[in-house]
């Protein structure tokens, strides 16, 4: 397994990381059975990032990752933690909550949970508008003082957040969606972890199955996708025409679109570690088949021409998400 260094600061991971929400939230039913035999695949493969909210399924996604590294050496994996979302019992969103106190109660849950006496990177899934960064940040601080973490993560923020946050404490990397159809990232986000030296777990290369290559029409409306602009109507027919120019290219090469999609993100920089949201050992397998695709200067040249910046029909988040995510915010905005 080759690997790559979050940051200046942070650990040392497998080049792709396992997201395990999916096998507890947001994607319709999970098989139990398989989610774990899936860890097991990826951690036998060499994958020793698992990456986790502990509002994924409100517990379970972490109790479930406990149960699979029973038996296992909890030094020879790094598990990522996003906490500070809100739900109701009807699983609603009912906002965020990052001060401190709060800080130090979501990690007391998360530890007893997953099992564990420390976590590697924890990380508020968002930025708070009532908590000032510096004060969540310094929260996590204390606890990485006190043994209970070793890094600190941040989740779809923007420049100026990013710069207030290493301020307190050196950051290890920022986890936001980072995609051939999501580049947002690129214009000020990007720049400003390399300038600070903080490195970028990126979710959504696959845009949430969208250019997997798997997906089709007749699957749309069964889960939280429904909501999704890019899965609706003319944009999914439009969005489903880009991956189709996309299996072009990947057949060309001789990989499947999710390989070429997931090669694509790692290949934009040995600081950016992709994450593959696989539920099956299959799509697993063909997610781990990324690590033997090498990009050529052609192929990434290809791959622009064929889905070039902006290309997507439809946003990542609907509108009333995105008017609250720090990271789609401009610099002027702030």
């Amino acid at each position: 397994m080759k690997t790559r260094t979050l940051g200046k600061t942070g650990p040392q991971v497998s080049m792709l990381g396992l997201g395990c929400m999916g096998m507890s939230d947001f994607y319709g039913p999970a098989d139990r059975g398989e989610s774990i035999a899936t860890i097991h695949a990826a951690l036998d493969a060499g994958v020793t990032l698992l990456d986790t909210g502990d509002f994924y399924g409100m517990g379970h996604n972490e109790m479930l990752i406990a149960e699979a590294l029973q038996g296992r050496n909890r030094d020879q994996v790094e598990i990522s933690v996003k906490f500070g979302a809100l739900r109701d019992p009807a699983m609603s969103w009912i906002g965020l909550d990052t001060r401190p106190e709060a800080v130090k109660t979501f990690l007391t849950y998360t530890l007893r949970r997953l099992g564990t006496d420390y976590i590697d990177i924890y990380r508020p899934a968002r930025l708070d508008p009532a908590v000032p960064i510096e004060e969540t940040v310094g929260a996590i601080a204390d606890m990485v003082k006190a043994g209970y973490v070793r890094h600190i993560g941040l989740s779809e923020v923007g420049a100026a957040t990013l710069r207030r946050a290493a301020a307190v404490h050196p950051i290890a990397d920022l986890q936001i969606e980072y995609s051939l159809i999501s580049r947002g990232i690129e214009d000020e986000i990007l720049p400003t972890c390399r300038e600070l030296g903080i490195g970028i777990t990126a979710y959504g290369v696959l845009s949430r199955g969208l250019i997997s290559g798997h997906w089709t029409k007749e699957r749309a409306g069964q889960d939280f996708r429904a909501m999704s602009p890019r899965f609706q109507g003319e944009n999914l027919d439009a969005n489903l025409a880009l991956v189709e120019r996309l299996r072009g290219v990947a057949d060309r090469i001789g990989v499947s679109v999710a390989q070429v999609a997931i090669a694509w993100v790692a290949a934009q920089g040995e600081d950016i570690v992709p994450l593959v949201g696989a539920r099956r050992r299959d799509r697993l397998v063909e997610s781990l088949g990324t690590l033997d695709v090498t990009l050529s200067a052609d192929d990434l040249t290809a791959l622009s021409a064929v889905v070039p910046k902006g290309a997507a029909a439809g946003g990542r988040y609907p509108e009333a998400h995105l008017a609250h995510m720090d990271s789609e915010k401009t610099a002027s905005q702030h």
